[in-house]
């Protein structure tokens, strides 16, 4: 308790804070604040909002009501929903009260944290008590989400429950003016977690002994299965190409692009980054961002990293370190390393000791662990920098759960367990959303097992029961399977349905007419085949399919994503031009195709640039989804458009705008044309593409933004010159900023397409019908 002389004739004022206010050190902050001013009063939690009543001179108050907010601790998020004149009484001190229920809480549950400054140079000075500790932390850093077992945010209802605080720590815990007041996951080496190293028969415990082993494996070129703070990370020597090609083949992912961390270092922190890539204004504010993610940079040509880092590719993600244990691990290795999730490929991040070692045992050679139980996984949140922005490819540690503030209010609380692939869900009531980090691709029981969790997580830490389902209108699905399942009233929601609502929903268009470019893999259409290259009119409920793409046929159903020939050879079949790269296959595929025998009917654009990419050549085989499209990217920026042809627009018998690429894939399969330049000229045909369909349209309809969304749209190059057509053409060029443009998207598409729907109760039909 804090106690200033006072005038006890003072008005009293009652504020109100909401948003991200609990666990992040709010009521100390308010405690120090009101004895800075020399203010009376107290403050305490109250199911989500923080209470506070003061007390003193009004021009004091009046500097509280603002400095409250604008100087609310780093991690805050804070909304004044009140301030106005309380009753009058006298308050001889300033005191933080125990906390209080509401019959209706309005709860926020922050993200994993990075650590912060002050706990960097305290666990770098070897006078402090917890110098090298690795689990250091205080009220602004450390985890959150990935420990909270139950709210509220009390160190019982977290996994360091079982860690008893020793006297020095319990003093911290207790001390208003201390920095690690009520830092629930407090611990020192005294009394809180601690490493343990595994490989083969060793076994090493204390956290010096067993960092000094791990470091000694990377330098060796080994790899190492490090447990964070949301998972595992499986980590080896960035340079070393022996490392990393071991890395590869072991984990049976020969292609896909792998992640380096690095050293913060210089006066920005960048200094290390800056060695690796080419990093402007936008991409080094997000490295540094507090929530130390991925973030996609353009690599530099003299980057000294292992060549297969990133193969075809001229970028890399790049991320700074945010636990104790990658400080540590960098500062002593003195190189970047490679750290990509600790999983199989598809697969949530590892979270339990004992299942990584028995399912990463051919991966790694060793194993640093620790005793801190993770309650769920979460991976690391992937930046890219798209059409001028920086844009999320993937949520995860760090940025969700991610609140979002809905466009409409819910009658009953929502749950949308959103697409296949990508996967996320999204927890909707009132007027707010909660959009899960990543879990995966739910083709693995343990993806589906994370799902779950994480469904009926969200719904216990908010303490919102949904009262209804939406789902995609796939009836395959396990998410849509488990929806059906579940006996509640179920929306199901079309695809690229979702995306186009997703992207209005976050632009809050949704009582006007707009333009939606939904272009992606594949998803379910209404006609019951996979749609992707759809272009649609209105709003969220009340969808037009006005244009799409000529369908072409898929043989061999979903192999034609790891074998794009198949794709290739399809668009040469139907346009009947021949492709000489085209390898030889059994002719029984021919008739299979022409019969229509798993060969299902699409319009998808990634599709159509995955047959694009193999009949230049660039990628006939792929071993991950994206991988021709990625290259195809990378390689344009070598090229030119030399003057690709431009895809024609037919009208069919329902009026459907069909886009003809038939001229365009026998251009791509030209050997006459160098890589590069047909690489630049496919990616401008299709910017053309949208000039032109914005351009028909306009006629037809009136709209004054045009939304681009779908994972096509991931794609800087195309996303940029496609905002530009739109921009050229008057209209208002709208790209998802703070969801990702991808299916992650999906379960928040969902949400705002069944709050626009006039659904009866009780399950309902596929959205629209």
């Amino acid at each position: 308790m804090s106690r200033q002389g006072v005038d006890n004739h003072h008005p009293v004022r009652r504020v109100t804070v909401a948003g991200r206010v609990q666990g992040v050190g709010f009521r100390p902050f308010v405690y120090r604040l009101a004895h800075e001013l020399k203010l009376t009063g107290w403050v305490f939690n109250a199911s989500g909002v923080v209470e506070v009543a003061i007390q003193g001179p009004a021009d004091q108050l009046d500097a509280f009501a603002r400095d409250v907010i604008e100087r609310a601790p780093p991690l805050a998020r804070p909304e004044l929903l009140r301030n106005e004149p309380g009753e009058g009484e006298d308050f001889q001190a300033f005191e933080i009260r125990a906390s209080q229920a509401q019959a209706e809480p309005e709860i926020h549950v922050p993200p994993d944290q990075f650590m912060c400054d002050d706990c960097l140079v305290e666990v770098s000075d070897p006078a402090e008590r917890r110098y090298r500790y690795p689990f250091i932390n205080c009220t602004q850093c450390g985890p959150r989400y990935t420990i909270i077992r139950a709210l509220p945010y009390d160190r019982p209802n977290t996994t360091l429950r079982d860690f008893p605080l020793c006297a020095d720590c319990d003093a911290e815990y207790r001390n208003p003016l201390d920095r690690r007041f009520h830092a629930q996951p407090l611990a020192c080496a005294v009394c809180g977690p601690s490493l343990r190293f595994v490989s083969g028969q060793t076994r090493i415990e204390g956290n010096e002994d067993s960092l000094a082993a791990a470091i000694e494996v990377i330098k060796g070129g080994g790899i190492v299965a490090a447990r964070g703070v949301g998972g595992y990370h499986l980590i080896c020597d960035a340079g070393n190409e022996s490392a990393v090609s071991a890395l590869r083949a072991r984990k049976h992912r020969p292609d896909k692009p792998l992640a380096v961390m690095v050293a913060m270092a210089g006066a920005d922190r960048l200094d290390g980054a800056r060695e690796l890539a080419e990093l402007d204004q936008a991409t080094a504010a997000r490295l540094a961002d507090p929530e130390r993610p991925i973030v996609l940079v353009r690599m530099r040509p003299d980057a000294k990293l292992a060549p297969s880092i990133a193969p075809g590719l001229n970028e890399v993600g790049l991320m700074l370190p945010y636990s104790p244990i990658h400080h540590l691990l960098l500062g002593d290795l003195g190189r970047p390393i490679v750290a990509t999730s600790g999983n199989l490929s598809g697969e949530p991040v590892l979270t339990d000791p004992a299942e990584v070692e028995a399912r990463l045992s051919t991966v790694a050679d060793a194993f640093l662990h620790h005793n801190r139980p993770i309650q769920r996984p979460a991976d690391d949140p992937v930046w890219r920098k798209i059409a001028g922005r920086m844009r999320p490819i993937r949520l995860g540690r760090g940025n969700a759960p991610l609140e979002i503030e809905l466009p409409v209010t819910l009658g009953e609380p929502l749950l949308a367990v959103g697409a296949f692939l990508k996967n996320t869900v999204t927890l909707a009531w009132k007027s707010r959303a909660i959009v899960s980090p990543h879990i995966g691709e739910l083709d693995s029981l343990r993806t589906v097992e994370v799902f779950r969790q994480v469904s009926a997580d969200l719904q216990d830490l908010y303490g919102v029961r949904a009262k209804s389902l939406a789902c995609d209108a796939h009836p395959d699905f396990p998410n849509s399977r488990w929806a059906r399942d579940a006996g509640l009233p179920l929306t199901r929601v079309f695809h690229h349905e979702a995306h186009a609502s997703a992207l209005a929903g976050e632009f809050g268009v949704l009582d006007r007419d707009m333009l939606v470019f939904a272009w992606d893999g594949v998803g379910y259409g209404r006609d019951k085949t996979l749609w992707g290259g759809e272009t649609y009119f209105g709003r969220p409920g009340a969808w037009q399919r006005v244009a799409s793409f000529r369908p072409f046929r898929l043989p061999g159903g979903d192999r034609v994503t790891r074998q794009p020939w198949r794709t290739a050879l399809s668009l040469s079949w139907h346009a009947g031009f021949d492709w000489a790269g085209a390898p030889e296959v059994d002719p029984l595929l021919r008739t299979a195709w022409d019969k229509g025998m798993a060969s299902p009917v699409s319009s998808a654009v990634g599709r159509l640039f995955d047959g694009a990419a193999a009949l230049a050549g660039v990628a006939l085989e792929a071993s991950y989804e994206g991988q021709g499209p990625t290259w195809l990217e990378a390689m344009a920026a070598k090229g030119r458009d030399p003057g690709a042809p431009d895809l024609a627009l037919v009208e069919d018998e329902q009026g459907l705008l069909r886009a003809d690429w038939s001229e365009l894939m026998a251009w791509m399969a030209d050997p006459g044309v160098p890589v590069a330049d047909r690489a630049a000229g496919f990616h401008a045909a299709l910017a053309r593409l949208i000039a032109a369909q914005i351009g028909e349209l306009a006629r037809r309809f009136e709209f004054k933004e045009v939304g681009l969304t779908g994972g096509v749209f991931q794609n800087n190059l195309l996303a940029s010159q496609a905002a530009s057509a739109i921009e050229s053409a008057g209209r208002i060029a709208l790209i998802p900023e703070r969801l990702p443009v991808n299916d992650a998207g999906i379960s928040y598409g969902q949400v705002i397409e069944t709050a626009c729907l006039a659904s009866e109760p009780g399950e309902s039909g596929p959205s629209g019908a």
